[in-house]
């Protein structure tokens, strides 16, 4: 398959999976704190990739470790904790929007961290993609009383943190393999995230039924939404560029958007109109 077309496959596969990352957040958040979330999608990612991928390691140069560390926080160890918070206040399908400004991120970062250049067009779509969160997260306010959308924030730094995750990438790893990545950066993670879910105290919980299946949707958020979905989202990186593998998050909010239908979510005219705004945003940062 032409690299062209193997890229929108891994586009589509990934936008599927990660749109349906944010309604097992939100059911892995009955019974479990945000932070035993986070820890939990972490450790289960990461058994999994040494399972799998432990050979893979050989591979990595002594110099590449340092930003294997780095991509690890700012791709995963980060955003993990930042959505499980996030979502403990808002909407899985407000977040999933929100989510969308990455490519914005990418766009912003690039140019201004890592020289990567940018047309005038791309601006514009940069101010249209805020205007639109703005519009999207002050309306939810105004009609959700019973939420915080302070808590919006976060998903917003998430994003920030995905954008710096892979202008990174681009940059520095590309010539090493997904697997060998991303095995790195969870194997650099699962000590650090085994001592925050010791000290979470969820061995004391862990033999409530509900908690017992809150458990189950996040070994699958972390087992294909998290380590399977990073290694294709490297891949995609490393075939195309750091904007168009974030502009996976066009086709996220949709999948998240009838996650949500079904677990009677539903987002006001207005937010509809910021989140449409903010597509339209991501599309103009993100065309060539």
């Amino acid at each position: 398959m032409e690299s062209k077309q193997l890229k929108w496959g891994y586009l589509l596969v990934l936008s599927l999976v990660w749109g349906s990352s944010f309604i097992l957040i939100k059911k892995g958040l009955v019974g479990l704190t945000a932070l035993q979330v986070g820890s939990l999608r972490i450790v289960f990612a990461a058994l999994f990739l040494l399972l799998i991928g432990f050979k893979s390691l050989s591979k990595i140069l002594k110099e590449k470790w340092k930003f294997i560390a780095l991509t690890s926080m700012f791709g995963t160890f980060v955003p993990a904790f930042l959505f499980a918070i996030a979502q403990t206040e808002i909407d899985s399908s407000v977040s999933s929007i929100l989510n969308s400004l990455t490519p914005l991120n990418t766009l912003i970062l690039g140019a201004l961290v890592f020289g990567v250049s940018f047309q005038r067009r791309q601006v514009w779509g940069v101010i249209i993609g805020l205007v639109g969160s703005l519009l999207l997260v002050f309306n939810g306010a105004i009609n959700h009383p019973d939420q915080n959308y302070y808590y919006a924030i976060l998903v917003i730094i998430a994003s920030i943190c995905y954008a710096i995750n892979v202008n990174l990438i681009k940059r520095f790893l590309s010539d090493l393999s997904p697997l060998s990545i991303t095995t790195g950066n969870f194997l650099f993670l699962l000590f650090p995230t085994s001592i925050i879910l010791y000290f979470s105290d969820i061995a004391s919980i862990i033999h409530i039924e509900k908690v017992q299946h809150s458990i189950w949707f996040i070994m699958i958020l972390g087992v294909v939404g998290t380590g399977i979905a990073n290694i294709l989202f490297f891949k995609l990186i490393q075939i195309s560029s750091p904007v168009f593998a974030t502009s996976v998050t066009y086709l996220i909010p949709v999948v998240a958007f009838f996650w949500g239908l079904l677990d009677n979510e539903m987002l006001t005219p207005i937010q509809f109109l910021g989140a449409f705004i903010i597509l339209i945003g991501v599309y103009l940062s993100a065309r060539k």
